[in-house]
């Protein structure tokens, strides 16, 4: 029972960020949305429980905060700029 309301729970958010939003051409195409919404939520998403760290980002501890004053940042544009992921600029 409790693992049916985690999975309905994902089951909503990927349709709210993602598959509501575009025109899914057909089964490859969505294959490879959901693929690249995955990766992106693993590696780039925050999550509360985990102390704002992303799922794939093992035990290690929290970044150290950015001074955004002085700061550069950079944003990649994910599934034709439905998400944006933004990084520290070299």
């Amino acid at each position: 029972m409790r693992a049916n309301a985690y999975t309905e729970r994902r089951v909503r958010t990927v349709r709210a960020e993602c598959t509501d939003r575009l025109l899914i051409a057909g089964p490859r195409h969505l294959r490879a949305v959901l693929d690249e919404y995955v990766a992106h939520y693993n590696r780039h998403c925050p999550q509360r429980a985990r102390n704002l760290r992303p799922p794939d980002a093992g035990d290690t501890a929290t970044a150290p905060v950015t001074d955004l004053a002085t700061a550069r940042i950079r944003r990649r544009n994910i599934l034709g700029s439905l998400i944006s992921e933004y990084r520290r600029a070299a």
